[in-house]
Formats: structure tokens, sequence, C-alpha cells
């Protein structure tokens, strides 16, 4: 799939064939779908706890004697009917975390680039370096690249993307994310995928 690579003007500077074993996969959603639970699942603290009815203080003995009272029989006023008692059927503390073959979720994001790719949501840049670390020119170049969309922008290192990183920090609507660390939630979540031709190699070393 060849595509159109930008400068940092939004300016048609030349284009690049995408690799198509990446970037025209096999769109497989049952499988992103499955790495996009896995991911959320795994980020789950599961520190929830409440207290059981062997948990709360108090109880011991009986509120009254079993007969004669005329009242129902109660065993312990911590029981989970009384006011202050404990809780039925309430969270633990657990592990949310689930296994997920890596030939599995390599597919998944083959897949979900390949949607990008598919959509022409896919922008490249010649070389993403900025005159100086301020906000407003990375937010400049995202207009001219994407407009108003939100931007997932990959770049292949922090070496020589430092004034990148730090002048999108601060834009509710981008992202900056090491090529590397590539995943699927990032990847559904914004319209656009920015990035520098340079990225694609690193891209290709796990994906290819």
């Amino acid at each position: 799939m060849v595509v159109d690579v930008f400068n940092m003007e939004g300016q048609k500077v030349s284009t690049v064939d995408l690799p198509s074993d990446i970037f025209e996969a096999p769109i497989l959603m049952d499988l992103m779908h499955q790495a996009f639970v896995r991911q959320m699942a795994n980020a789950r603290l599961g520190t929830h706890e409440t207290k059981t009815r062997h948990d709360v203080r108090g109880g011991g003995r009986r509120p009254w004697k079993q007969k004669g009272t005329g009242r129902a029989r109660q065993g312990s006023n911590r029981s989970a009917q009384w006011v202050g008692g404990g809780k039925i059927h309430t969270p633990h503390a657990r592990d949310y975390t689930q296994a997920m073959p890596k030939k599995m979720r390599r597919s998944a994001l083959r897949s979900a680039l390949s949607v990008k790719a598919s959509e022409q949501r896919i922008v490249l840049v010649d070389d993403m370096k900025l005159a100086a670390p301020k906000t407003r020119l990375m937010a400049y170049s995202l207009n001219k690249l994407v407009g108003n969309a939100t931007a997932l922008v990959v770049i292949p290192s922090k070496e020589g993307y430092t004034d990148v990183i730090r002048s999108t920090n601060n834009l509710p609507d981008a992202k900056v994310l090491l090529a590397q660390y590539l995943n699927i939630r990032d990847l559904m979540k914004f319209d656009h995928l920015v990035m520098p031709v340079s990225a694609l190699d690193t891209i290709s070393g796990f994906l290819g």
C-alpha cells in the first residue's frame, strides 16, 4: 500500500510503500476485541475489598436466646441483615489478569493497523522536528496533518524527539507513544496514527 509522506507543514513531499504483511493483514475483529478486553482487564488493580460477617467488629454471642421471645432467631448481630453487619456477594481482592499468546496479540495489532491503513488514517511525516519545544507549534502541525481529529503520535525512540514529547503532553487530543509500546487500546482510541517514516522500521521489527 502506497501512502503519502508529509512535512510538518502538511505538505506532501514523497510517498512510501507500507509493508503489506503488517498494514494489509486480514482484519480479525474477534481477535482485536479479545486483545482489547485483555488489555483493559490487565489494567485493573483488583484491590477492592469488602468485609464479610467474619471481618466486621462485634458479634459474639446471640442477641437474644433461641426460643421463647416471639422474635425470629438470630445467631449474631453482625449477620448481613443487621445494620453494620457483614456483606454478601460483594467484591473481594482478586487478579483480573488474562493470558493471551504473543502471536495472537501481534496479529491483533496487525489487524488494527490494517484498519487504520484501509481508512487512510495513517499519516507519515518525513522528519518530525520542531523549532522549539512549544505546544503551540505541535498543535499547529497536527492541525495541518489531521485537522481537528485526535492523533496518536508514534515515535521510534525518545532520542531526538524530546521536543515532540514535551510539546504534545499538554494537548488533550493527542498522545505520544513509543513504537515498541504500540497497543490495541490506543490504536482504537485515537482517530489518526501520526508517525515519522523511521518508526516503520521499529514496527516492522516486532510485527513483520
